[in-house]
C-alpha cells in the first residue's frame, strides 16, 4: 500500500484549505501520496503533486471529493472510463451523495486504505448532445431561455415515436438524479437500487405532461422541433450547449459507471430521508431553527442553516 495515491477533486470556489490540510497531514503520517489537477496546484500544499486534469483519475487509486454533490458528480464523471472509488467530504449545503464530515475524515481515510467500506455503484447517462459525447450521473436537461418561449421536443424510445413535449424544461434523470431537478419538477423518487431512466417535463403546456419511467435498456431520443424556442442543454447542471435551436439528444443508460465509497450505508440513507422530508416543509430556515430542541439550538449558535431549495 506504500504507493497508494489519492486524487483530490476540489470544489471550484469554496475554501478547501482546512480539509486539504487534514488529508495532507494524514498522508504524511501514513506515507501516502496525493495528487491534484494542475490548475488547482495553488490551492494545495507543495507536497501534493499536480497532474493534468485528464490524468488525475487514471493515476489515482481512489478520489477524494471535497465539496458538495456537484463536486462529487464531477469526480465521478472524471473517472467514468475506468471507475475508481470516490469518497465524498461534505463542504456543501445539503448533499445527498457526500457522506463524510471533515472532523471524521482521518478515520474515513484509515478505512479507505484498509478496504473497510462498501461500494455504492452508480449508473450514468451516456449522451450524444448534438454530436458531442458527454456523461451525466444526475440528469441531462433541455431548458428554455427566459422570455424566449418553450422547449418543444419530440420523444422516441427505441426508434418508436411517443409524442412531443412543450414545457419550460425537459429532464432525463438517473435514479440518483431523481432527487434533484426531476424531483423539483414533480417527478417521482426512484430507489437508487432500481435501474431506470426518468423523463420529466417541467411546467408542461402541451403534449406529454407526466413523468415517464423507462427501462435501462431503452434508447431515448429527443429532437428539437422547428417551433421550439432556443434551449440550453445542461448535464449535471453544467451548460453544454447554449441557445441551441436545432439538433437531437440521444441518451443511453450505462451501468456501474461510478463507484461511491460508503462507510455507513444505513445511516447515510436515513440522513437522506430526513433531508428529503425537510425539502417538503414550507418553512424558512429560521423557522426550522425554532423547531429544534433548546440544547441543539444553542449548540448551533449563530451557524447559518442551509437553504431548503
Amino acid at each position: 500500500m506504500a504507493g497508494y495515491l489519492f486524487g483530490l477533486v476540489l470544489h471550484p470556489t469554496r475554501d478547501v484549505t482546512e480539509v486539504v490540510g487534514i488529508v495532507e497531514r494524514w498522508a504524511v503520517r501514513h506515507g501516502k501520496a496525493l495528487a491534484v489537477r494542475a490548475e488547482d496546484r495553488h490551492r494545495v500544499p507543495a507536497s501534493v503533486e499536480p497532474v493534468p486534469a485528464g490524468e488525475l483519475a487514471a493515476r489515482s487509486d481512489a478520489l477524494i471529493s471535497i465539496g458538495g454533490d456537484g463536486t462529487m458528480l464531477g469526480a465521478l464523471r472524471s473517472a467514468v472510463r475506468r471507475p475508481k472509488p470516490v469518497l465524498g467530504v461534505h463542504l456543501g449545503k445539503l448533499g445527498f451523495l457526500v457522506e463524510v464530515e471533515p472532523p471524521d475524515l482521518p478515520r474515513a481515510l484509515d478505512r479507505l486504505v484498509a478496504h473497510d467500506y462498501t461500494v455504492e455503484s452508480h449508473a450514468c447517462l451516456a449522451c450524444d448532445v448534438c454530436g458531442d459525447d458527454v456523461v451525466a450521473f444526475n440528469d441531462v436537461a433541455l431548458v428554455r431561455q427566459p422570455g424566449a418561449g418553450f422547449v418543444t421536443a419530440s420523444l422516441a424510445v427505441d426508434g418508436q415515436r411517443y409524442g412531443y413535449y412543450r414545457c419550460d424544461a425537459l429532464i432525463v434523470a438517473t435514479p440518483t438524479g431523481s432527487t434533484a431537478y426531476s424531483y423539483a419538477a414533480g417527478g417521482p423518487l426512484v430507489s437508487p437500487a432500481t435501474q431506470a431512466v426518468v423523463v420529466t417535463p417541467s411546467a408542461p403546456m402541451a403534449g406529454i405532461s407526466r413523468s415517464l419511467v423507462l427501462s435501462p435498456d431503452e434508447a431515448i431520443h429527443l429532437r428539437l422541433r422547428p417551433d421550439s424556442a432556443p434551449v440550453t442543454v445542461e448535464v449535471d447542471g453544467l451548460v453544454i450547449r447554449d441557445a441551441a435551436t436545432e439538433g437531437a439528444v440521444h441518451v443511453r443508460y450505462q451501468r456501474d459507471a461510478g463507484l461511491v465509497v460508503r462507510l455507513d450505508p444505513r445511516r447515510h440513507q436515513e440522513r437522506n430521508q430526513l433531508k428529503l422530508s425537510l425539502l417538503d416543509l414550507p418553512l424558512l430556515p429560521e423557522q426550522l431553527r425554532e423547531l429544534l430542541p433548546d440544547g441543539l439550538r444553542e449548540q448551533l449558535g449563530r451557524r447559518e442553516l442551509p437553504p431548503l431549495r
